[in-house]
């Protein structure tokens, strides 16, 4: 028997009742005791439910989805496949995550795509290297940099590698045809696991980076 169940309530209940008015075993008062005792033990645990979705680590479901949105918008969306506590883990580390730096960027593109981003800034000499200095070269190291383009820099984001779509069959494979039997279907972007769009990195930059810097994206 555990809190809140139906023998619980039941023992409640008849814990309330008034000593001595019911001193033989009746079938009628059992069965109106039972019955409240079923319905208040499913309020009960709806009570539990309720309670657990109004707290990112307890909730659920569609629930777990609203509390991002809530907090993320469209910065922060579920990717399909994926479980209540991988998103709760993805929640928890944006809600924390470092911004307005360099590395808070890298580290959240890193996240995202699972490549770190290539980061030029035309006025840090750390990447467009300097005369003299040994980390420099054409073709090797470094770039341009330019004292006209103040508070702006240039990413580089390499797609991340996607699993497919599980259990659906592509063209030209040996399962999937027209008019046979077949695990072929139509089949939309957001159907691919571990699928990122460009929209969400534009959104997570634009979130990260520090306010009155221009960033351009390359994604590749």
């Amino acid at each position: 028997m555990g809190k809140g169940d139906t023998n619980d309530i039941h023992e409640r209940l008849c814990g309330l009742l008034p000593p001595g008015w019911f001193t033989e075993e009746s079938p009628t008062l059992k069965a109106v005791v039972s019955a409240a005792a079923s319905t208040l033990s499913w309020c009960y645990s709806l009570y539990l439910y309720a309670r657990d979705q109004t707290r990112i680590r307890s909730a659920t479901g569609g629930w777990l989805d609203l509390a991002a949105w809530d907090f993320f918008g469209h910065r922060l969306i579920r990717s399909a496949g994926l479980s209540d506590e991988q998103f709760r883990r993805k929640i928890t580390i944006a809600l924390f995550r470092a911004a307005g730096t360099r590395h808070a960027i890298s580290e959240l593109i890193e996240e995202l795509t699972g490549s770190p981003p290539r980061i030029f800034e035309p006025q840090c000499p750390l990447d467009t290297g300097a005369y003299g200095e040994s980390h420099t070269g054409y073709g090797m190291a470094g770039g341009y940099g330019s004292s006209l383009l103040p508070y702006q820099g240039f990413i580089t984001v390499n797609r991340p590698k996607q699993s497919g779509i599980p259990w659906v069959a592509g063209y030209r494979t040996p399962s999937s045809g027209y008019h046979c039997p077949s695990r072929g279907q139509y089949v939309s972007d957001e159907q691919v696991a571990g699928a990122i769009t460009n929209e969400q990195i534009f959104k997570a930059i634009a979130a990260t980076k520090l306010e009155g810097t221009l960033v351009w994206v390359r994604i590749q």
